[in-house]
């Protein structure tokens, strides 16, 4: 069957060939009843854009490139972060007829600098994102920057000028977090922090002591533990707390990897959930509302973020320097069946 051609649309349309070719790479000031009547040409005839040919006219490679945290590396990995990231990016790409190339990495490793660069020096892409922690990893960012390749930081927790950032409102939704956790009669809140790397997952832990100041509560750091944002820390976690003999009546992770672990430790010391202990986390992942009972968290919005930070790339109207632009995108909590009143 022969290919539609760039002529044929246009010709289905009634307009020229260099309307079409605008309508395919969303260049700006096109009329609207221009822009439906060759969409719907399209649509008709099925047309699928020559992604060599274009890249090649507009000097663009029509690629993203999605930098993370390789989950692998933790001994009870999870996924649920990345595919939420991955459902974001992938939404503005679609739409917009780019590509995604994904590449987990370990940040930790002393030469993951010279692994972005050669990335970057093979496939070209016209903007990379870098979630956290390697966000806030600064000899990543500036090795990122110095290839002269946009760059959009997703919750990198720290203030930057020199590149775009995403983020969310880390501390503040968890000292909410904490309030609503008082406002059931809970006082012994113990924490549960993440990698000390993550510095957004860092600002959840000041949020906590916000929320317990706001109430009135002392910070004790015996409720204080901490953990590596992996659901085996978490179930660690757990079970230091849970088996002391004056245990917390609320136990609230930094992310809901290490909550889910401390549900483990629960079910494994026979401890009901909410009835003797409450428990919430943070990120609101597929599994918090798969898992019975459901886990109170903190939703955060990271397929809006991520797809955010793709069309701060994407969406650059032939500008010929990257304008640097931040954005925060609030979460909220999401109360569900994890969390109750403490036992008398």
């Amino acid at each position: 069957m022969q290919r539609t051609t760039l002529e044929d649309v246009a010709e289905h349309a009634g307009v020229s060939i260099k309307t079409v070719s605008r309508v395919v790479n969303k260049e700006p000031n096109v009329r609207q009843a221009t822009l439906e009547k060759v969409s719907k040409a399209i649509a008709e005839l099925n047309y699928r854009p020559n992604l060599s040919a274009r890249n090649l006219a507009s000097k663009r490679s029509h690629l993203i490139c999605l930098i993370y945290d390789d989950p692998a590396a933790y001994e009870l990995p999870s996924s649920g972060y990345i595919i939420k990231m991955q459902e974001g990016v992938l939404k503005a790409c679609k739409t917009n007829n780019y590509d995604l190339l994904i590449h987990p990495c370990n940040y930790r490793d002393k030469h993951i600098s010279s692994e972005i660069r050669s990335l970057i020096d093979h496939a070209r892409p016209d903007g990379i994102i870098v979630a956290a922690p390697l966000s806030n990893t600064p000899r990543i960012t500036k090795a990122i920057e110095a290839t002269g390749t946009p760059l959009v930081g997703l919750s990198p927790g720290i203030k930057t000028r020199s590149h775009s950032t995403i983020s969310t409102n880390d501390s503040d939704v968890s000292a909410q977090m904490v309030e609503y956790l008082v406002s059931l009669g809970h006082k012994e809140i113990a924490f549960i922090q993440g990698d000390s790397g993550h510095k957004a997952v860092a600002s959840r832990f000041d949020g906590y002591k916000a929320g317990l100041k706001a109430a009135g509560i002392p910070l004790s750091q015996s409720l204080v533990i901490s953990g590596d944002n992996s659901i085996g820390s978490g179930e660690l976690a757990g079970m230091k707390l849970l088996k002391r003999k004056q245990r917390p009546t609320a136990i609230f992770a930094a992310n809901d990897d290490m909550a889910l672990g401390v549900m483990r430790s629960a079910k494994k010391l026979g401890i009901d959930i909410p009835g003797e202990v409450s428990i919430a986390g943070y990120d609101d992942i597929t599994l918090a509302r798969l898992v019975y009972p459901a886990l109170t968290t903190v939703s955060q919005p990271l397929a809006t973020m991520a797809e955010r930070a793709a069309m701060f790339l994407i969406d650059r109207n032939g500008e010929q320097h990257e304008v640097i632009r931040s954005e925060i995108i609030p979460g909220h909590i999401q109360v569900r069946e994890s969390t109750g009143k403490p036992p008398h």
